[in-house]
C-alpha cells in the first residue's frame, strides 16, 4: 500500500475526558497513526472547551459545511485512500459525496453503538412496553443505520451482541461487519490498585447528555440508594459526569449521603478511591465505557444485563450483573462490604480487560483487515450488491436533496 492518507470525518470533535465516544474516536485515531497513517479530521460541529487539541498530535483538523458542493472540492484535492465515518448520521450527510468524488477510498463506518438499538429501548422503557428485535427491525431509525452499514465497505462494531443481531437477525455478511471494542494495554498482574480497605463509597460516573446515564441516576437515587443507605448509613454515593443536566444536579442531597459532583477531573481518581460502582443502566446500547473504566482502575461493579452486554464473554463479571433491583441492593452491599467476594472481582476485572480488550492484538488484526480490504477494493465491493443497490438510490436521491437545499440557501430571506 503506497499512500497511507486517513480522512476522518465526525459527528462530533472528540471529547476524551467527558464522553465514552471520545475515548472511542481517539483510540482509533491513535491507532492510525501507529500505523503511519497521514490523518485529517474534519466535522461540521462546532468545537467545546473539552474537545481535545488533535492539532497538537499531529492531525490537520478542518470544519466543513453540511449540503455545500465545497467538500466535493475539498475531498477531491484531498484524495485519501481510507475514511471513516463517526456514526451512521456522517455517513448519511457525507457517504454520497466520497462515492462520488473519490470512489477509490476505503469506507469505513464508525457505528460507536447501534444508535437504534438504543433509541427503541428507550422507547420501550418508556412506553412501558417489552422490547423485541421485531419492534427494533420495524424502526425507521433501524432501516436507515443498516442502510449505512450495507453502503459502507466494513463497519467497526464495538459489542459482540451487537455482533450477533446483525449477523443472525438481519443476516448481514460477516465481511462488511468487524468486532472492536474498546482497546486498552495491558494491566500488569501486579499492579498497584488502592486495596479494598483503603477505598471507601459508591460511584456512578456518566455523561449527561446520553439519555441511559441520566434515566440510571434518577433510577439509582429514587429506588435503589435508599435502600442501600438505609443498611450502609456512613456509605455514600458519588456522582460524576460532564453535561449533568438541571434535573440531576437538583438530586444533590448529602444529608442522605448522595452528591452531585459534575465533570470528574480524572476518571482515574476518582473511581480508583471508590469501592463499588453502581450502574444501573434500564437501556443502551454497545458497551460501557464507565464499566471498562471500573474495571481498569480496580473497582468492582454491580450492573444490569444491558450493563454487562456484549462485554465479557464468557468470563466472570466483575462484581454482579442482575436486573432485579432487590437482587441489585443486596449485591451492592455485600460487594461493598465482603473483603473475600471484593478481590474475587477486582480480579475477574482484570482479566476482562486483559483477554477481550488488548489494544495490540485488536490493532494488529484491525489493521491487517484494512490493508486487506484496500487491497482488493472492487471484489468486496462487487460481492455486496445489497450495498451497492443502497449507494446507487442513494446517490440519486440524497445528492438531488442535499443540492436543493445549498441551493435554497444560497437565496436571500424576503
Amino acid at each position: 500500500m503506497q499512500s497511507k492518507k486517513l480522512l476522518v470525518i465526525g459527528l462530533t470533535w472528540p471529547e476524551p475526558t467527558a464522553t465514552a465516544a471520545g475515548v472511542r474516536m481517539m483510540q482509533l485515531l491513535e491507532m492510525f497513526q501507529e500505523y503511519d497513517f497521514e490523518t485529517i479530521f474534519v466535522s461540521s460541529a462546532s468545537k467545546t472547551d473539552a474537545s481535545e487539541d488533535l492539532e497538537a498530535l499531529g492531525i490537520t483538523c478542518q470544519h466543513v459545511s453540511l449540503n455545500s458542493s465545497s467538500f466535493d472540492e475539498f475531498i477531491k484535492d484531498l484524495d485519501p485512500n481510507v475514511v471513516l465515518f463517526d456514526r451512521f448520521l456522517t455517513e448519511e450527510q457525507f457517504g454520497w459525496r466520497v462515492a462520488e468524488h473519490c470512489p477509490k477510498a476505503l469506507r469505513i463506518l464508525d457505528t460507536e453503538d447501534l444508535h437504534s438499538l438504543r433509541d427503541m429501548r428507550e422507547q420501550c422503557q418508556k412506553n412501558k412496553v417489552l422490547f423485541s428485535n421485531e419492534l427494533w427491525m420495524q424502526s425507521d431509525k433501524t432501516k436507515r443505520e443498516v442502510a449505512s452499514i450495507l453502503r459502507s465497505d466494513v463497519s467497526l462494531i464495538i459489542s459482540t451482541h451487537e455482533m450477533e443481531l446483525l449477523q443472525q437477525v438481519l443476516k448481514i455478511d460477516s465481511s462488511l461487519l468487524w468486532y472492536l471494542p474498546f482497546m486498552f494495554d495491558e494491566i500488569p498482574k501486579d499492579v498497584d490498585w488502592p486495596d479494598f480497605d483503603t477505598r471507601s463509597d459508591f460511584i456512578f460516573i456518566g455523561g449527561g447528555k446520553h439519555h441511559p446515564n441520566v434515566d440510571a441516576i434518577k433510577y439509582l437515587k429514587r429506588d435503589i440508594w435508599p435502600k442501600i443507605h438505609e443498611r450502609l448509613s456512613n456509605a455514600k454515593c458519588y456522582i460524576y459526569g460532564a453535561y449533568l443536566p438541571e434535573s440531576i444536579l437538583q438530586l444533590h442531597q448529602p444529608k442522605n449521603g448522595f452528591y452531585v459532583r459534575g465533570k470528574a477531573r480524572k476518571v482515574s481518581e476518582v473511581l480508583s478511591i471508590a469501592r463499588v460502582c453502581l450502574a444501573p443502566l434500564r437501556f443502551g446500547a454497545g458497551i460501557k465505557g464507565k464499566l471498562v473504566d471500573a474495571m481498569r482502575y480496580g473497582t468492582p461493579s454491580v450492573t444490569t444485563q444491558i450493563g454487562a452486554e456484549g462485554m465479557h464473554g464468557t468470563m466472570e463479571w466483575n462484581g454482579f450483573v442482575t436486573d432485579d433491583e432487590h437482587v441489585f441492593v443486596e449485591k451492592a452491599i455485600q460487594l461493598y462490604t465482603d473483603k473475600t467476594v471484593w478481590q474475587k472481582a477486582q480480579n475477574n476485572g482484570l482479566n476482562i480487560v486483559n483477554k477481550l480488550y488488548h489494544k495490540p492484538q485488536l490493532e494488529k488484526l484491525l489493521m491487517a483487515r484494512i490493508i486487506e480490504l484496500i487491497e482488493d477494493l472492487e471484489p468486496h465491493r462487487t460481492q455486496n450488491f445489497m450495498g451497492r443497490l443502497l449507494e446507487h438510490h442513494t446517490l440519486q436521491s440524497t445528492k438531488f436533496m442535499s443540492k436543493w437545499i445549498e441551493e435554497k440557501n444560497k437565496k436571500p430571506s424576503n
